[in-house]
């Protein structure tokens, strides 16, 4: 991410209007995580590219109570951001997600996730930024969101959804580890940052866009 910052705007667009879209609409999971009676708030956590875009998108839906920035697959000791930004640990930028599971379920928030929070054909990368920390992953809590997570992805390769297959990782969740305060919130605060302007608005509007009904009002 940090090395965006010393390429032009024009760079960064030309890099986001290449990535591959979805050759047709993405229909609902066939299979989700049944849990419309619980009062207990439920954590997804995913990872696709830049945290700063996928916490701008999350943050907009109803029944997401907060969304965090920070790094999973990797230990505490190198969840900092200099070193996963270089590459150099088995962390990718992810965002925590807590959700009311009686408002929002898990399917719903993969989704989202798979249609406009980030482009889950592309590997080790997204859009501008390139790195195993860009992968995209998602980290299970639990064997429920991973039979689902990947169901879902079965269900999108076989329905050619995407003109390439998917690479999203699906891995247990061992730790998350909150990012720097500065990333928390970031797009909310810098809404002029050249790469906010680039590559986080268009995913915060194509979201109200195709999910008007799940934005919150």
């Amino acid at each position: 991410m940090k090395n965006m910052l010393r390429i032009s705007s024009a760079l960064i667009l030309a890099a986001c209007l290449a990535m591959p879209a979805a050759a047709v609409s993405i229909p609902d999971p066939a299979i989700d995580v049944d849990r419309p009676g619980e009062k207990t708030k439920q954590i997804a956590v995913f990872a696709g590219g830049c945290f700063w875009c996928t916490e701008a998108v999350f943050e907009q839906i109803a029944g997401v109570d907060k969304v965090i920035s920070g790094y999973a697959g990797g230990d505490k000791k190198s969840a900092h951001y200099e070193i996963v930004s270089a590459g150099r640990t088995d962390h990718a930028e992810s965002i925590q997600i807590t959700f009311d599971p009686a408002k929002i379920s898990y399917g719903k928030l993969l989704k989202i996730f798979f249609s406009v929070a980030h482009d889950p054909t592309q590997l080790n990368m997204q859009g501008p930024d390139h790195g195993r920390q860009y992968r995209s992953a998602i980290f299970h809590t639990d064997p429920e969101q991973k039979r689902v997570a990947e169901a879902y992805i079965s269900q999108l390769n076989e329905a050619k959804v995407f003109h390439k297959p998917i690479v999203t990782q699906v891995s247990e969740l061992k730790a998350f580890y909150p990012a720097e305060e500065y990333h928390q919130d970031f797009v909310k605060r810098n809404p002029d940052h050249p790469y906010v302007v680039v590559n986080a608005i268009p995913k915060i509007q194509k979201t109200r866009k195709e999910f008007p009904a799940l934005v919150k009002k």
